[in-house]
């Protein structure tokens, strides 16, 4: 009985996948930091007068002011867009600059997925490095973007009349912002990955085409050609 090379590439593909997302976890800030840093360039380049910086790690805040989460992964960024924060829960209310902190975990298991693919993939190191290089950047410049998205998303629909009135000042979109975080968090993380491995392999995934089609074309040959048990 022959090995299928379909059935091979699905269990080296099983057990890369688990063990390439853990290693993403494992290493999360790492992975992050080139996204923050071009997402950083893009805000501080585009809305200087909306954005004052990005640092690595912070904390998540509820609306009490409790904080649900932390992590060195996390994105916190500066802007220059002051909001004011009513009094609650023992605290006094006043004026602050507001900081979000934000996961830009949500866009980046596309590395991950791509990293699983390829390493399941029968290929060259240099073959192989090489397509992690080209797609690494692509998929943080998708991260980036993510991450400028959502920095904006949440001064156009969550902070208030200081928020939508700086997006208004600087001449965007509330719509369009909407519309970009959307295809950031739905879209991107999981057709980048899928696109970059189909166009970079494609000759194996013909090959495998290939030879998942050969059984039957052999079998429906055999059927034309033989004749029947029964005939003399």
């Amino acid at each position: 009985m022959t090995n299928s090379p379909v059935r091979g590439f699905a269990l080296r593909a099983l057990l890369w996948l688990p063990l390439a997302f853990v290693i993403w976890l494992a290493w999360a800030p790492v992975w992050v930091m080139p996204a923050m840093h071009m997402a950083k360039f893009a805000l501080l380049g585009l809305w200087s007068g909306l954005f004052e910086n990005l640092t690595l790690g912070g904390e998540l805040i509820d609306a009490t002011g409790r904080v649900v989460a932390r992590s060195s992964y996390f994105v916190t960024v500066a802007t220059r867009v002051q909001v004011t924060i009513a009094a609650s829960g023992g605290h006094a209310g006043g004026i602050a600059v507001l900081e979000p902190t934000l996961n830009p975990m949500v866009y980046a298991w596309s590395l991950p997925l791509f990293a699983g693919l390829t390493m399941a993939t029968p290929l060259t190191a240099g073959r192989r490095a090489l397509q992690f290089l080209v797609a690494f950047v692509l998929i943080w410049l998708a991260q980036a973007f993510g991450i400028c998205a959502e920095a904006l998303k949440v001064l156009a629909y969550q902070s208030g009349e200081e928020g939508v009135a700086a997006i208004a000042a600087a001449g965007l979109s509330r719509e369009a912002i909407g519309v970009a975080y959307q295809f950031a968090v739905l879209i991107l993380p999981a057709v980048i990955p899928a696109l970059l491995w189909l166009s970079f392999n494609r000759g194996f995934i013909e090959q495998l085409v290939g030879r998942a089609r050969e059984p039957q074309t052999h079998a429906e040959g055999h059927s034309e050609a033989d004749p029947p048990a029964d005939e003399p």
